[in-house]
């Protein structure tokens, strides 16, 4: 088994067994948002405004690739972002038609370390996801009451 193998089905067992269920203890359902450009992954939501999904794929070829995943976290299109949310500290747009006027939708990407070395890091790692989909999902949802 090649190191690519081997780091995507230790990352997906590490996300069932742990990341999973503890963020289903802290009010996270499971959704049927599909993500537009990851296979096989299922959504989780706090709030119907972001949608946070595992991203195995990138990165797995790397040797320390058993040591963090992608958390990729989407909320939809149809949000008119403000130029300060549209930037690559909170949100970059997903075209699934490139011709379309705006986006299916707006993600946030964050690298999650859950491993350095020999030393675990995984509570550290769920909270920073857990706070960071907070600060999110309070931005989208103060400009969605703007909005509407």
């Amino acid at each position: 088994m090649n190191v690519d193998d081997a780091n995507k089905i230790f990352r997906r067992a590490i996300i069932k067994s742990f990341f999973e269920p503890y963020l289903l203890e802290r009010g996270f359902k499971r959704s049927d948002v599909r993500h537009p450009q990851l296979v096989d992954c299922h959504g989780m939501m706090r709030s119907k405004i972001l949608y946070i999904f595992f991203d195995v794929e990138t990165g797995a070829d790397y040797p320390d690739g058993d040591e963090w995943f992608i958390v990729d976290m989407l909320a939809p299109g149809k949000l008119d972002l403000p130029d300060e949310l549209h930037c690559i500290d909170y949100f970059t747009n997903v075209f699934g038609d490139e011709n379309a006027d705006k986006p299916d939708y707006w993600h946030h990407r964050e690298l999650v370390r859950y491993k350095c070395g020999k030393s675990k890091k995984l509570d550290d790692a769920l909270e920073f996801i857990d706070s960071k989909y907070g600060e999110l999902t309070n931005l989208l949802e103060e400009l969605d009451k703007v909005i509407s």
